[in-house]
């Protein structure tokens, strides 16, 4: 088993800049997850905090850390490519620190022209999912979708068209409020 290096800390604002610059240019990151990353390479105490906050105030000064752009292009990405809901979005970014007031006006920009119902239909192609053969195939069907971030009444409706049986959708949808 290999050894674990120890984790280099840095003591002035311009090498934490470094490292920071760095991580941003390795992915995209919001303020929250930056400062969680860089917290653990700073002394621990005041000066620790205090680098932690210059340095994002420097990165946002040049407009290289903004939750509200991570937040936009975020959200394109998982609607056009992933095909999540907007449910499954919102969650997400809630998870990566993102602030609420953020979260609900650029995910309610991106899924203003979206149709649900088609998108989860999309999602249903991406994920190979074929027409329910059995109660459960059916129940694992809703599940995914409930997953994936979309509503019990998306999901029903879709489960609807390939004429599934109404019991079997009561039951789900039952199922579904009691969570």
């Amino acid at each position: 088993m290999p050894f674990k290096r120890p984790k280099k800390l840095y003591d002035d604002e311009n090498s934490l800049y470094d490292y920071a610059v760095k991580a941003l240019g390795r992915r995209m990151r919001t303020v929250a997850e930056l400062k969680r990353l860089m917290r653990q390479r700073v002394p621990e105490g005041e000066i620790g905090h205090l680098l932690v906050e210059m340095v994002v105030l420097r990165l946002k000064e040049q407009k290289y850390l903004n939750d509200t752009n991570y937040a936009a292009a975020y959200s394109g990405f998982r609607r056009d490519n992933e095909k999540f809901g907007r449910r499954r979005v919102i969650t997400d970014l809630k998870v990566k620190g993102v602030h609420a007031d953020v979260i609900e006006k650029v995910v309610d920009e991106a899924y203003s022209t979206v149709n649900e119902e088609e998108l989860a239909r999309a999602f249903m192609k991406r994920k190979r999912l074929k027409k329910p053969a059995n109660e459960k195939d059916t129940a694992r069907i809703f599940r995914a979708l409930l997953r994936a971030g979309f509503g019990v009444g998306i999901a029903i409706k879709v489960l609807k068209n390939w004429n599934v049986d109404d019991e079997v959708l009561t039951a789900l949808q039952e199922e579904a409020e009691e969570l």
